[in-house]
This record gives C-alpha cells, structure tokens and sequence, in this order.
C-alpha cells in the first residue's frame, strides 16, 4: 500500500531523531538535523530559539484565529534494560524501535506533516507548528521561552502518545515542602518538643484531606506525603522534621489558589517549589472537541504532564502511541500508528472553524 510522500519523509525523519541522543537540554543536535530536514523540503522560514524551532504558515493572516501544533524533541535517558541500541532506530514487523520513538517522536513528526499537508490550501484558522525542548524536565528554555515571540495563540494541540484520543483535561502538579519546628533535648529525659510528633496530625491531614471540587475527568486533588526527614541520632529530640507533597491538581483549581487553601489548613512553614505546572481544560463544547466527537474519538483526562501546563491558553493534548510505552525499554511505535496519527490531526483540522469569522 503506497502512502503519502510527506509520511515517508516523516518515518525517515522520526528515525534521524532516533539516532541523536536528545536528552533535556541537549537537545541542540537533533535540532540542527531538524533545521537541515525542514530546507531539504523547501522550508527555509521557520524560526529558531535555542533548541525550538517554530514555523509560521505562509499564508498567515491577522484576520484569522491561531492554532499552534506542538511536540517535543528531547526524551528520558534510556534504562539498562533495553534489549536493542535505543539510537539505533530497528524497524520490525511494523514497528521501530528506538528512544523517543513512541515519546514523543511520532507526534513531532505526524504534527509536522498535518501542518505541510494543511498550509497548502487555505483554511479558516492560521498555523503554527512547534517541536520544543526540555519538555521531559518542565524546563524553562523549552516551548515556554518562545510563547511571547510566537504570539497570541487561540488554540494548542500538543502531541503526546494517547492512542489518538482526546485528552481534554490534565492534571496539574505542585510539589510542596514543609517545615515543622520543635525543639531539641534529651531522649532519656522529659525534654524538647519532638518535631516528628508535631509533624503526624499534619501529614494525616495531607492524607485524609478532600477539596471540595471534584473533576469528572480528572477526580479529586490529589495530596501525597512523598518524603519526611528527621532527627541527627538516637539520644536527641529532633528539632525540625522536614516532609514534601506531591499535589496533583484537577481543573477546578489553579495552583496558587491551592497552595493558599492549604496554608489555611495547615500550621507549618509550607513552600511551593513552583506554580507553573497548571491543569489544563478544553470546553467539551469546544468546536475541535465536536469535531473530534463526530470522528468517533473518546474524551479522558490525562494523569500526567506535558507542555500544556506551560501553555496559557486553551489546548488539547492527543497523539500516536501508547503512554504506556513511554519510559520503557525497547519503546517503539508503530509505522500504522503514524499514518492513522496524521489521517486524524488532518480531519479534524481540515475547514476546522474555532470560532465564527
């Protein structure tokens, strides 16, 4: 079966990205090979930022809302348990095998044909594509270091494994960390005020605490006790006991709205480490979420995080692959999956209309 000549330069693409370590913040080679492949096909306007680089479509107009397509170019550090070379990229049965094949390579790559095949003919909306750095790690030199240059956005697609469903929500993360004061004595007399017995009803708090505003796509809050530290040696009251929280946060909140819900509720020194790593929502009354519906793919809220947490404006996050194969060994993708990733970006872009004009 013959398929598209852009999808062939993409499989071949999404394996020169394979065979280039791109670990967060060393992501400059592959963003070269990627800078050398975008000339070869003719285009020479893209933007580069660091390691991002960004294309406007040519026929860009004022007049129209914007619709941005992103992915990330870097990717974990392999385990030691691959039984293949994760840089090497091994095609097998449909399949090719490689590092950042399934996360989040497949989507850089069937995001970059959407947008060739789209700028082509005139649509009702302007497009930006983007494939990004430091995504793996929150970093601040990834997709969040070029949002001011790109521009007001009006909608982000940002591609992830989700088996080309649509994830039109995704939980927040906020760590926290907590200081509970005592005071130091011996342990063999009735001395001090241990900073571990002070430090239970709190962290029982952590566990047992609901927010009032529970998702039906992603839950409730969710608060972990995820680490706790105390105590110098046997004989000494401890003075300080140290704990971290891992929230993870459903759309009804916004970070710093919560961290100032729990610092009402808790009588401890608290800080949050950041507040950048917001939920994210899409209106399931939102036309590409209609569209979507109309092309038979599923609604769900997404557990982890992505670049959408750094995007301040309304996205959506779906893409080709499987987010269980993210992280492991002899992670691959499908050839099948490409194809099936990019037929769906296209109809659900195509004479897409975000908002009457």
């Amino acid at each position: 079966m013959s398929i598209h000549p852009y999808i062939e330069q993409a499989i071949e693409l999404l394996k020169a990205m394979i065979s280039i370590p791109s670990f967060s913040r060393q992501e400059g080679d592959v963003a070269a090979m990627f800078e050398d492949f975008l000339k070869s096909t003719g285009i020479n306007y893209y933007q580069r930022k660091g390691n991002n680089i960004w294309i406007r479509s040519k026929n860009f107009s004022d007049q129209l809302p914007v619709v941005l397509l992103n992915s990330h170019i870097d990717t974990v550090r392999p385990s030691s348990n691959w039984s293949k070379d994760p840089f090497s990229p091994y095609e097998e049965d449909g399949k090719i095998f490689g590092l950042g094949s399934n996360d989040a390579g497949a989507s850089v790559v069937a995001l970059l044909t959407v947008f060739r095949l789209l700028e082509e003919m005139q649509q009702p909306f302007n497009l930006i594509y983007s494939a990004t750095a430091e995504e793996e790690i929150s970093g601040d030199e990834g997709v969040a270091s070029i949002l001011e240059e790109i521009g007001p956005i009006d909608l982000g697609i940002v591609g992830e494994p989700t088996q080309m469903q649509m994830a039109v929500a995704e939980k927040g993360l906020m760590v926290i960390d907590g200081i509970v004061k005592g005071v130091s004595g011996h342990a063999a007399r009735k001395e001090g005020v241990n900073a571990i017995y002070k430090a239970l009803p709190i962290i029982e708090w952590f566990k047992n605490y609901r927010f009032p505003l529970v998702s039906d796509l992603l839950g409730p809050v969710k608060m972990t006790v995820t680490g706790i530290e105390a105590g110098t040696q046997h004989n000494v009251i401890p003075d300080e006991c140290r704990f971290m929280v891992d929230v993870r946060v459903n759309e009804h909140y916004q970070n710093k709205e919560l961290f100032h819900l729990i610092s009402q509720n808790v009588n401890c020194e608290l800080k949050a480490r950041s507040f950048r790593l917001n939920s994210s929502f899409i209106p399931t009354d939102h036309p590409l979420v209609k569209r979507g519906e109309t092309l038979g793919l599923r609604k769900f809220g997404s557990p982890t995080t992505s670049d959408q947490a750094r995007m301040p404006f309304t996205t959506i996050k779906i893409g080709p692959g499987d987010s269980a194969r993210s992280h492991t060994a002899d992670e691959f993708i499908c050839v099948q999956e490409i194809i099936e990733g990019v037929n769906t970006y296209y109809n659900l872009l195509k004479d897409l209309y975000i908002y009457p004009v």
